[in-house]
Formats: C-alpha cells, structure tokens, sequence
C-alpha cells in the first residue's frame, strides 16, 4: 500500500519560500495514500500560472496543460480511462478567468474528478496583476488606482451551477485540507475545492495573518448542514465567501460517466479492441 512519500518525486518546487501551495502538495499528497490509491492510479492535470507547476511535483500520472484548459484535459483523461483517478489544479486566475467557461461546464457535466484551485487573489507568475478574485479598490500593476471590478464569488458560481461537491480550505490548515481533499476524491462526481494559498511576494494584502482574522470555519457551526443547497448558499453570503470547511455535498446525483450508455466501467486502455468479423460486417452494413 503507498505512503505519503511514494507520491514524492526528486523534483525540487521552485515556488517562492513560504508560498501556500507547498502545503497543498503535500495534502493531495496524503490525500491519496490515505484513499489507499497506487501513483499509477492517479493523474494529476494543471494549467498555467504557479499553480500550474504542481503535477510535475508529484509522483503520478501528470500533464502541464495550456492557460485555462486544465479542465478540458482532465476530463478527456477521465472518459479516455475512467479507472484513474483524476486531479485537476490551477489558480484562481487560470480557473476564474480564461478558464471560467470550461469551469462552469465542468461543474454542470458532472464527471467524477476534483478541482483543486489555489486561490491567491492576484496573478502571481506573471509578476502581480488583478485577477477576478482581488478585492474591489486592489491595488496593483495593473490596476495602480484601485479594482472598480466586482470580486467574482466560485462559490455561489458553483452552487447555481448544479455543483455536487463544494468545499473550501486554508494551505495553512493542512489537517483540514488533507480531510477534504479525501472526501472530494472519494466523492461520486465533481469535486471543487477552493484553497485559499497566500502569495507572499505579491499580495501584501491577502496575508496568511489576514486569513487567519477573516476566515469562519464551517466546524464552528456543529449545526450546519451541507446537505441543504438554500442554507449553503445562505452561508456563503453570510460569511463574504470567507467559510473553510465541507460547504455543499449531494451524494445522490449521479456522475455523468454512469449516465453514458454503453460505457463501459474499465479504461479504454484495459479494453479489447479488436473487432470480431461480425461486428465488423455490422458497422459496414451501417454504411450502405
């Protein structure tokens, strides 16, 4: 059975020192030895940014996608071989940005794969810029004199976009992050997992002590319900979209692979692919 360190490659993160996706590394990481899965079993799939990195630092299946498409790949690499477990991962920009479309398609289609986004407010590897996430009056290089835009919440995106699973955390509490990372990958159907990752070179305002004073987790509310759609969107506004915690969960909706006919449970790559006679002679016969 894998551990934690059979997920480790030789290859060094070269993310800033103290940059809050180190520590989400390390949670997929756990997350997967402790839903007892092999680093053949999983893929992980990025985009572009910081974030985008991080499925050439682990041990699995990995693939660097373009700007925006990590979404589009994961779900090829799901239908291709639905007995992988499949991780999809990019920043807020990559994600809520160029990839917003693709997001909310994704949320709505339903296949079974989790959506890790490392949200730092701010575009990072291009050296510090306003992404959809930056707060209204943020000040950066490019927006010197403040964001007039509106902060855009995933949260209530995902929620009205049907979403089966929605849960929020905090790079710093790895315990927390590690639990729902596990849940979403043992969830039937799609998993987002919004984590709040400081960028400590370029945004001074969305600080690790910031989040720590802002952010309400969800276990602080022994009566909260994360069955109840109204109640979890009632949260979400309550708390500004600061709430860390199992926020959304239908366990009923099926995923869309099971609702395919005749698809069948083993991978594409696991099947026979030979035809025999007959059924050849029957697609040609389609034909005349």
């Amino acid at each position: 059975m894998a551990t934690f360190k059979d997920f480790r490659n030789n290859v060094k993160p070269n993310w800033c020192p103290g940059c809050g996706d180190f520590s989400i590394q390390a949670a997929i990481q756990r997350a997967a030895a402790n839903t007892g899965l092999e680093p053949e079993q999983l893929a992980v799939i990025s985009g572009i940014g910081c974030s985008g990195r991080i499925s050439g630092y682990i041990q699995a299946y990995g693939l660097h996608g373009i700007h925006g498409r990590a979404l589009p790949i994961a779900q090829g690499v799901k239908l291709a071989n639905r007995e992988l477990t499949v991780i999809a991962s990019g920043g807020d920009g990559d994600g809520f940005a160029i990839g917003m479309g693709h997001t909310v398609h994704a949320i709505r289609r339903n296949l079974d794969i989790t959506y890790i986004v490392m949200d730092n407010q701010i575009y990072g590897l291009t050296k510090g810029q306003t992404s959809p996430r930056s707060s209204e009056g943020f000040k950066t290089k490019s927006t010197p004199e403040g964001s007039i835009e509106t902060t855009l919440s995933p949260l209530e995106i995902a929620l009205s976009a049907g979403a089966t699973f929605i849960a929020q955390s905090f790079s710093s509490d790895i315990k927390q992050l590690t639990a729902l990372i596990e849940a979403g990958l043992n969830h039937k159907g799609f998993s987002l997992i919004n984590v709040f990752s400081p960028c400590v070179t370029f945004n001074k305002v969305n600080t690790y002590d910031w989040f720590k004073e802002h952010i309400v987790n969800l276990n602080e509310f022994p009566d909260y319900d994360p069955s109840n759609r109204i109640g979890a969107m009632t949260k979400i506004m309550e708390t500004g979209g600061l709430l860390t915690g199992l926020i959304y969960q239908d366990k009923n909706r099926r995923p869309y692979e099971d609702m395919i006919t005749g698809f069948r449970p083993e991978g594409l790559a696991n099947q026979e692919i030979a035809l025999s006679r007959e059924h050849f002679d029957q697609l040609m016969a389609e034909f005349k």
